[in-house]
């Protein structure tokens, strides 16, 4: 299947605390081709939404007001407390500081974007989340997506943006 044709049907959950950053991140995923786009203002919202429509992925900021993104994510990556551990998840975030990013990724997340991030960056983490999905791995006492092979910190730097 095409990305496009992916993309169309997967049910996009869209976090963030600004109503106008979302609104410029949902125009960016209609551009994409996305259709099923849901929006939560906070961190309780989206845990609900989760619960409620099951998305197919989730981009969530790291700010939140009420329960920051960094909370969701640690939540949702609780596969016996939470009904959708596995849910791909890009962190947004305005801060590409290496140990963000290592902080994102010991908590679960599949991808990181670093704010202001243009279209084509976005396209493409949701390429990576939805047409090449890692599983998820039980290890140390965390839950997290299997890491890329060959993947060191200089290209995980470069794909998000930083």
């Amino acid at each position: 299947m095409t990305f496009e044709r992916t993309i169309g049907k997967a049910a996009i959950l869209l976090v963030d605390g600004n109503t106008y950053l979302r609104r410029l991140t949902r125009s960016m995923l209609l551009n994409a081709g996305a259709r099923l786009i849901h929006e939560a203002g906070d961190g309780v919202e989206a845990l609900d939404a989760i619960r409620r429509i099951g998305p197919d992925v989730m981009l969530i900021n790291w700010h939140l007001p009420a329960l920051d993104g960094f909370e969701v994510v640690r939540i949702v990556r609780s596969p016996d407390d939470f009904p959708k551990p596995d849910l791909p998840i890009i962190m947004m975030t305005e801060v590409g500081s290496v140990s963000r990013i290592t902080t994102a990724l010991q908590i679960g997340v599949h991808e990181i974007l670093v704010k202001p991030f243009a279209p084509r960056t976005l396209e493409r983490q949701l390429q990576s989340v939805l047409m090449l999905p890692r599983p998820m791995v039980r290890a140390e006492g965390r839950y997290f997506p299997a890491p890329r092979e060959g993947a060191n910190m200089d290209q995980l730097l470069s794909a998000a943006g930083a």
